[in-house]
């Protein structure tokens, strides 16, 4: 297996080889283009030429050279940039539809201009998603003025922008927004009852910035619209203080890599005696299962402070892979509700749901697809897997000097908090710039106070606002400059020597440059090597390392600790083969995630199926290509959407519950499957049915204000949010052969020795 992996490493870095071999001499062509005679109005000619090139028909292909050369001369007219010639080859690929690779501070964002201002050309719009607002609005304002002066427009969408705003927006040529706000504003979109009220024009080429974090880590985020509803209070304190009363071991254990809990024999009984319910696993007490599920999993794995903060109130949760707070972020109802039930806060429920959409399947409905990271490679699978995207590594501009120390690791957390204090106010003591990657808000504000109180000043980014972090990334570079971040995914701003100072910079170099340090290693490889990455831009000298516990959570989950011999000690482990270890299971986990996504894309790829055959046909009617009456239109329109929503609430019934099918010794997939499309099927005799009984009522009327007195409008507010998706990652496996068989023990012997009353 190993020489067949060894094999196709060889057979793909050969074939990125001649890929680029082919885009250096594109480049070379672009080059000798030279446009620097040129004055301004023969320029702004030739881009109208190729606009009329483009719009008659001529294949991109053979406009690329004379547009890129046209590009790269308004760069340097406008912005005082001149493309590197890996920036060129970056666009090429990029145009090809690849992923990039391309390194932190090589100017992905350049080179994202010259694919976008060519596929602009047809007039068919051209999306660039980011990862927040601010990179959003800055990037459209930064390369803006040259688009505007080669005869193109550009916007970008930002939170708070009327319909109005937001329609004009997407009609320009090239429009910047994040990933999330574009799919909202689609899946709003979705339940217009005019044209009018929709701002999406037809979906036509993609370039995904950040791609590894919205391509893979945010890619089976669902996105949801919901009728608005007020607050209200559960009974969910009722669980939570069952599962309070639950003890590790004693009633409940975790898998073996502490993703699900779940009951055992003495746990069950437990908590049929605190409810009250007879046999918990019988059918109509299912419900009672569930929500005692939920509860139990927000006792148990949802830690405070690290997976989640409460504030003004309210629970926020703490994203996975960047562990900063997560805006308008939820996790599906039964579990939020029960982690609001445990901090003792009242509930808000999310209304019905009317529309939802993963970003992966928001990003699919893009014809065409490209993307850019300074990380894809070790996720190449992925890419090609999903989105059929193939990874093209974009060499630096300037070969990548930064050294990539061993790991640090020690027996416990307290010998590696130590020796971080110690490693940090040493070199802090010489003015070199560090930045620290932390695992946790809370590990974030350990780390501060330790270094407080060795009187080490230091910024601590929690993400309570984009443009305020990024000025202070800015400055991370800086001489005597000491910045703690939760994660580096996503900032979008280079750290420079110096802040940009070349008198410091030189200072700065001298010292070694930036030294990152890592306080824990990540799942993903891809997370460890975007931090690493901050450090050694454009051939600059630096340095990183990471500092691992036997005691972090990654570690204890695989149970490393078990192959270490010595006791507590405060030196580091002089043990080269951990490291290997830890490299190890890094692999395992990404192959595992991969696993689980793929087990995840056979449920909600089915339900995306559906959505898309009704939304054409609802997208029909609202152009008005069916031929009838405003009534009918109007009525068709609210049934369809009204039966959609009835659909979703059945498949959110049905995948919190599908799992036990395993029980039963059939596929939950195969029955998932089963089940929606008979569900489905019944669809369209329901909107053809109650149609026909409202425009009877209707009697013919085509007054709005008759649709609206008989309930054929809007909901009268929406509200969007997004659902964290990770618990239903873990609950997939929830049901071990473990909890299987004691299930069955129980279904068998309780009537036999009544282990208890019905």
């Amino acid at each position: 297996m190993n020489i067949a992996v060894k094999f196709m490493q060889k057979f793909k870095n050969v074939d990125n080889q001649n890929k680029l071999k082919v885009y250096r001499d594109k480049t070379e062509l672009i080059k000798k283009r030279n446009m620097g005679a040129w004055d301004d109005k023969q320029l702004q000619a030739e881009s109208l030429r190729l606009q009329k090139e483009a719009r008659s028909g001529t294949p991109l292909d053979k406009l690329l050279i004379d547009a890129y050369a046209l590009v790269c001369e308004a760069a340097k007219r406008k912005l005082g940039l001149q493309p590197y010639d890996v920036q060129i080859m970056a666009a090429i690929a990029l145009h090809e539809r690849n992923l990039i690779e391309q390194h932190t501070g090589e100017g992905k964002t350049l080179s994202a201009v010259m694919p976008a201002y060519l596929n602009a050309l047809t007039g068919q719009g051209v999306h660039v998603l980011t990862f927040n607002d601010y990179l959003a609005k800055r990037d459209a304002e930064w390369m803006g003025p040259v688009y505007r002066f080669l005869g193109l427009t550009v916007n970008s969408v930002q939170a708070g922008m009327s319909l109005y705003e937001k329609r004009e927006a997407y009609a320009k040529d090239i429009t910047y927004v994040t990933a999330k706000a574009a799919g909202f504003d689609y899946l709003r979109d979705t339940i217009a009852l005019s044209e009018a009220d929709t701002v999406h024009r037809p979906f036509h080429y993609v370039i995904v910035d950040e791609a590894d974090s919205l391509l893979l880590d945010e890619a089976r985020v669902p996105l949801v619209i919901s009728g608005d509803s007020p607050s209200s209070r559960s009974d969910g304190f009722r669980f939570a203080e069952v599962a309070r009363q639950l003890k590790q071991a004693e009633h409940y254990d975790f898998d073996e890599f502490q993703r699900n809990v779940y009951l055992n024999e003495a746990g069950a009984e437990k908590a049929e005696s605190l409810l009250g319910c007879g046999n918990l696993y019988d059918s109509h007490n299912s419900h009672l299962l569930t929500s005692l599920n939920c509860a139990l999993h927000a006792e148990s794995l949802l830690k405070k402070n690290i997976d989640y903060i409460v504030r003004d109130g309210k629970i926020e949760l703490i994203e996975e892979y960047t562990g900063r707070v997560a805006e308008n972020r939820y996790l599906p109802d039964g579990l939020q509700a029960a982690l609001t039930a445990k901090e003792g806060l009242s509930s808000t429920t999310s209304g019905k749901i009317l529309g939802t959409i993963t970003i992966q399947h928001f990003i699919s409905l893009y014809p065409q697809i490209c993307g850019m990271t300074a990380t894809a490679h070790a996720s190449a699978r992925d890419f090609e897997d999903v989105y059929a995207l193939q990874v093209v590594q974009i060499p630096p501009n300037r070969p990548n000097i930064r050294i990539d120390y061993p790991h640090r690791i020690y027996t416990h957390k307290e010998a590696k908090l130590k020796a971080l204090v110690q490693e940090i106010s040493s070199v802090h003591r010489t003015e070199r710039p560090i930045l620290i990657g932390t695992s946790s808000v809370e590990e974030s504000a350990i780390l501060a106070e330790a270094l407080a109180a060795a009187g080490v000043p230091c910024h601590v980014l929690n993400a309570k606002n984009d443009a305020e972090e990024a000025n202070i990334i800015a400055k991370a570079g800086e001489t005597g400059a000491v910045t703690v971040s939760t994660n580096m995914a996503g900032r979008g701003v280079d750290i420079r020597l110096g802040g940009g100072d070349p008198a410091q910079a030189e200072v700065v170099a001298k010292l070694g440059g930036l030294y990152v340090i890592g306080t824990h290693v990540n799942e993903s490889v891809r997370i460890d090597d975007q931090l690493r990455g901050r450090s050694g831009r454009q051939g600059d000298p630096g340095a990183s390392v990471f500092y691992v516990s036997m005691e972090d959570e990654l570690l204890l989950r695989f149970g490393i600790h078990k192959a270490v011999r010595d006791p507590k000690q405060d030196k580091a482990l002089e043990e080269p083969l951990l490291s290997n270890k830890i490299t190890s299971i890094q692999r395992i986990v990404m192959g595992q995630n991969f696993d689980i996504h793929k087990e995840l894309n056979c449920y909600s790829d089915m339900v995306e199926d559906q959505r898309r055959l009704l939304y054409e046909e609802r997208l029909r009617i609202l152009k008005g290509e069916k031929p009838m009456s405003p009534s009918e239109q109007r009525v068709r329109l609210f049934y369809i959407d009204e039966f959609w929503a009835e659909h979703l609430a059945f498949i959110s019934y049905l995948r919190e519950s599908i799992h036990l099918e395993s029980l039963a010794s059939r596929s939950p997939i195969d029955e998932f499957h089963a089940q929606i499309t008979e569900a489905y099927e019944q669809i369209p005799a329901k909107v053809n049915s109650a149609s026909e009984k409202m425009l009877e009522r209707l009697g013919g009327s085509n007054d709005p204000a008759e649709w609206e007195k008989l309930g054929l409008k809007s909901p009268a507010s929406t509200r969007t949010y997004i659902i964290n998706d990770q618990y239903l990652q873990n609950k997939r496996s929830s049901w071990t052969g473990t909890t299987v068989f004691a299930y069955w023990i129980r279904m068998i012997m309780k009537p036999v020795f009544k282990l208890s009353k019905y």
